[in-house]
């Protein structure tokens, strides 16, 4: 059971009491991200949440700040994605007030120091030729721009390395007093907690946080009319792909029947693609296919890393998966193995503190509304054959086809061929 508290200057605090546990984790949301950015600030949002950890007024230092919740075996990090920036810390209860400050002291009362702030620009300068090296995660960033092009959607959310060198102190705390506000701001805390005392610490603890309106996101422009693909050459031994289709978002009324169309396709080792192109063809070390719903856009997307000499047999082994399911649809115990699936992931990633207070936390920022796991498992258990059927047959249509490809190619047309249902 969880409690939603709102305070009257909007502040949200989600309270997830857990008894089976000697654990309390504190996540703070704020409802920003890279999707809310211009082109000449690409990647503040991620540059703001490193500067959180580089020195308050009470721990004037990374030292400091950082040795506060080492010496408890504290845990914590940040995040940032394209709709929202999180922080989080997860300590042995008895130390939960430590956390409250530590938590409050980053984001209340960072001092944001020049020298720091260009430091900071090395380091994820540095985190953003970590990505482009790595070839699995620099297929990701090229499928997103791939779907939505020179707008922030399309961005990588860590920015561009020119514009990072650029970012300056005022630039960072304009963005932080226009979007760090009280309306915009969702405290969820789960764990070994007594929920009215743990409420009453947060509201003194948060006594700061500003009040007002935070700006809206700019709305994300989608058009495709023909399949699309993006190749980036790469000397590597394998050639890595992101490929699938324009899908649906958060608030689509068949959002949880694309979750088990994806499981179905590539979510399970016994799923349909990864059967078929690792254990049969034996194409592929890693493959996957992932749904991603968010507020405003959505996709199914299969990503593997090929065998640089049959990756157009692996690509045409995807998208007969692709066909065939959207032709002749799924039996009801094939359906029964994914939903099984997918609950039972879902209930064993809810055992610890952290997992809780993301699972409440980030409904909450994303929607506005909180399913419990009893209503999504309503929601899983009532998606018909025939409803896996007609949503395989409105994505997987030859103009929402999108193929990203990293690997050692220069030839375009022998893939473009291939783009089709």
């Amino acid at each position: 059971m969880f409690k939603k508290t709102t305070l009257k200057n909007g502040l949200r605090i989600i309270t997830v009491p857990q008894k089976e546990t000697q654990a309390v984790t504190i996540l703070v949301l704020i409802g920003t991200g890279s999707k809310y950015e211009r082109k000449e600030i690409s990647g503040i949002s991620h540059f703001l949440e490193h500067i959180f950890f580089k020195g308050t007024k009470k721990r004037p230092s990374p030292l400091l700040l950082s040795e506060t919740l080492d010496k408890v075996g504290g845990i914590y990090n940040a995040f940032t994605s394209q709709d929202c920036t999180g922080f989080w810390v997860k300590v042995d209860a008895p130390h939960f007030d430590l956390a409250l400050d530590f938590i409050s002291d980053i984001l209340l009362d960072s001092l944001f120091v020049p020298k720091e702030i260009k430091k900071e620009k090395g380091v994820i300068i540095e985190e953003i030729n970590m990505q482009n090296d790595n070839p699995m995660t620099r297929v990701q960033l090229l499928w997103l721009k791939l779907l939505y092009g020179d707008q922030p959607a399309g961005w990588n959310i860590a920015g561009q390395k020119e514009v990072v060198k650029k970012i300056s102190q005022i630039q960072l705390l304009t963005y932080l007093r226009n979007h760090y506000l009280a309306k915009n701001t969702i405290i969820c805390l789960a764990g070994k907690i007594k929920e009215k005392e743990a409420l009453t610490k947060v509201k003194r603890y948060f006594l700061k946080v500003k009040k007002g309106i935070p700006p809206k996101k700019p709305v994300v422009r989608e058009s495709q009319k023909k399949p699309n693909f993006l190749l980036e050459f790469k000397k590597s031994d394998q050639s890595h792909i992101c490929l699938g289709v324009r899908a649906y978002n958060l608030f689509h009324p068949q959002k949880y029947t694309q979750d088990l169309l994806a499981a179905l396709l590539g979510g399970m080792m016994s799923s349909r693609i990864f059967i078929k192109v690792r254990e049969e063809l034996g194409l592929a070390y890693y493959l996957s296919t992932e749904a991603e719903a968010n507020p405003d856009t959505g996709f199914l997307v299969t990503q593997a890393g090929l065998d640089n000499e049959k990756v157009t047999k692996g690509i045409s082994a995807i998208l007969r998966e692709y066909k065939k399911i959207s032709q002749k649809g799924v039996s009801g115990l094939e359906l029964k193995k994914a939903k099984d699936n997918f609950k039972g992931k879902m209930a064993l990633s809810l055992e610890t503190s952290d997992s809780l207070a993301s699972f409440y936390g980030i409904q909450e920022i994303l929607k506005g509304k909180i399913l419990t796991q009893k209503e999504i498992f309503k929601k899983i258990d009532d998606v018909k054959a025939l409803d896996i059927l007609r949503v395989a047959q409105d994505v997987f249509q030859p103009q929402k086809l999108n193929l990203a490809l990293v690997g050692p190619f220069k030839d375009k047309k022998k893939f473009e061929k291939l783009l089709k249902l």
